[in-house]
């Protein structure tokens, strides 16, 4: 057995772990720097141009954030869009996915032409925006969900994945009397953990951090959710909109858009470190024996 310890390989080695360290520490210094600059104050965000602990750390720009009373509703809408967009997005591109990878599918490839189609040309706002009000989904939450369930990129990565499932487990299952919902649900949706989390998460992240939709669509403002209620407080402190309801006096703009990221963000934060272990699982692993 050849053994790779020669003097270039373990130079190759350090270089290439340096080369790593250096790229992970550019990834979080500006995150950190978010969230050190959400604690200063405005006097130490302008003298300092990058710092990771401000000298004289203060929660004001939290307070003031937490200040606002439609905040926990937000939340929780949010919250709801989010869960309840994510099971419809990937209950829709899974199940469509997998019927357009059958080669058998009768007009599958004028499907996959309408899908492709879609990448190029839309309809552009205020079409999208007319077909969402004829079919009366304007404040709604269906009208966050709906228009944006199905990503065509995500639909063509997933189709060919279920491309790639060995045939012999679909013929070994149909000879065992299972038909196609059971071999989706029993067969394919379980191969298909890695692919499954990592769309998920994408369409997550995409949920949450969509306030463009809510923006358009919902004038209720008892169903906004978090980003467009952070915009708001955001374009309060910079003086932009008055008669927000606000109990502290603004403090700089600048640490607020810190404090609003950090909170935005660390929910998606939480939520990856259970759905990385699968990005780097074998999708065929143990599933098919030689």
């Amino acid at each position: 057995m050849l053994r790779n310890d020669t003097t270039a390989s373990r130079i190759f080695d350090v270089c290439n772990y340096i080369f790593l360290v250096l790229y992970g520490v550019l990834c979080i210094l500006p995150f950190l720097y978010v969230v050190g600059a959400s604690f200063a104050d405005s006097a130490e965000i302008i003298s300092r141009s990058i710092f990771l602990v401000p000298h004289n750390p203060t929660t004001d720009a939290y307070k003031y954030v937490f200040s606002s009373p439609t905040l926990p509703r937000s939340m929780l809408v949010s919250v709801y869009v989010t869960l309840v967009g994510t099971l419809t997005s990937m209950l829709f591109t899974l199940t469509m996915a997998y019927a357009v990878s059958k080669k058998h599918l009768v007009g599958r490839n004028v499907i996959l032409n309408f899908v492709a189609f879609t990448m190029v040309f839309s309809g552009g706002m205020i079409p999208t925006f007319l077909v969402v009000k004829a079919l009366g989904l304007l404040d709604s939450f269906a009208a966050l969900i709906l228009p944006a369930a199905i990503n065509t990129f995500n639909l063509i990565v997933v189709k060919n994945f279920f491309q790639q499932l060995p045939q012999e487990l679909e013929e070994a299952s149909k000879i065992d009397g299972c038909n196609d919902m059971t071999i989706f649900f029993r067969i394919a949706l379980p191969l298909s953990m890695p692919v499954i989390a990592t769309f998920t998460l994408m369409y997550a992240v995409g949920y949450w951090n969509d306030y463009f939709h809510s923006l358009i669509y919902l004038n209720d403002m008892r169903k906004w959710p978090l980003q467009l209620i952070l915009r708001q407080i955001v374009a309060y402190s910079q003086g932009r909109i008055e008669g927000a309801d606000y109990e502290l006096a603004p403090p700089p703009a600048q640490s607020i858009k810190m404090a609003v990221i950090v909170f935005s963000t660390v929910p998606i934060l939480l939520v990856y470190p259970f759905l990385q272990k699968h990005f780097a699982k074998g999708v065929l692993l143990g599933s098919v024996k030689g």
